[in-house]
């Protein structure tokens, strides 16, 4: 059973237009659960289930959630999801409509997956999801590039948010295994969720104090440790941008494309729609447009 569905990956003429670049989008935001997090969120899910387990405990800023849930709800389970105080309403409603429990614990990720880890432990019945890092998860979300390989050429460049790492190590395992290894990777943070960043300079891990932008789906404060070593054999590039321009470039797809998707989304986005230094000479590019759910047209506005 696959939960996740195939995605189509189309030409932007508007932000071609923008950056002078020929650029493909690779819809993700378009996934049953609103974000690419299906691919590989639904894919331990299944394996766990296969596994016994009749409960999923997964600590989320949203995304992962709802993924969790969604995946519980087509298999016929339950899920807890623990979400910091600061994932939006619109997320906690959004799982909640599911049918899964949300626990609100904590002022960040890092103490809402503590005490998704405590309540994991303590219930025989329950799965641990994490939200982004777990090789089967990784080669879930692989599969977003073998779809790509077949649907349009091969990009010169592809730009993708990072927060915790998944979505980069996804890709990056997709590609290894598509013959795409010689194609480089733009990972795009905001500032105040920038740990790759500060990780891909320092050579190590490194943990951010607090997250402080608003793009806060992108909120791990460390890097899952795979993510930074793909950039020991693999091109990979780091971007970091405003909250303003993340938000600008949200606003910006909605108008150009008619679709609604997170500032952690749209600072991906923004660094092609300001035709950033860090794109280089890339001539033809593919952005992963990644979704989320904790985003509505008022919130947007209210940005």
């Amino acid at each position: 059973m696959t939960l996740h569905i195939e995605t189509p990956l189309i030409e932007s003429i508007p932000l071609s237009q923008a950056s002078g670049r020929e650029v493909f989008l690779k819809l993700e935001a378009i996934q049953p659960a609103g974000s690419f997090k299906l691919r590989g969120i639904g894919r331990l899910c299944e394996e766990r289930a296969r596994e016994g387990a009749l409960r999923f405990i997964a600590p989320s800023g949203g995304n992962a959630g709802y993924a969790a849930s969604w995946a519980a709800r087509e298999l016929g389970l339950e899920a807890i999801v623990v979400v910091p105080v600061t994932t939006s309403q619109e997320a906690k409603d959004s799982i909640t409509r599911l049918g899964a429990e949300v626990c609100v614990h904590g002022a960040n990720w890092n103490e809402a997956n503590e005490k998704a880890l405590a309540m994991a432990e303590s219930d025989p019945r329950a799965a641990y999801i994490h939200p982004f890092d777990d090789p089967i998860m990784w080669e879930g979300h692989g599969t977003m590039i073998d779809e790509a390989s077949c649907q349009g050429p091969k990009p010169d460049l592809i730009v993708l948010s990072v927060g915790g790492g998944g979505l980069l190590c996804g890709v990056v395992t997709g590609m290894d295994r598509n013959g795409w290894k010689d194609v480089p990777v733009l990972a795009a943070e905001t500032v105040g969720c920038d740990c790759f960043a500060r990780s891909l300079a320092a050579g190590r891990i490194v943990e951010l104090d607090a997250i402080t932008s608003v793009a806060t789906s992108l909120g791990a404060k460390a890097p899952a440790t795979r993510a930074l070593e793909f950039a020991g054999d693999h091109s990979i590039r780091s971007y970091v941008g405003s909250d303003s321009s993340a938000v600008s470039a949200c606003r910006a797809f909605l108008d150009d494309h008619r679709i609604l998707v997170e500032p952690a989304c749209g600072i991906a986005l923004a660094a092609v729609y300001e035709n950033v230094p860090e794109l280089e000479d890339a001539r033809r590019i593919m952005v992963i447009v990644c979704g989320g759910i904790g985003i509505s047209a008022s919130k947007l506005a209210s940005l």
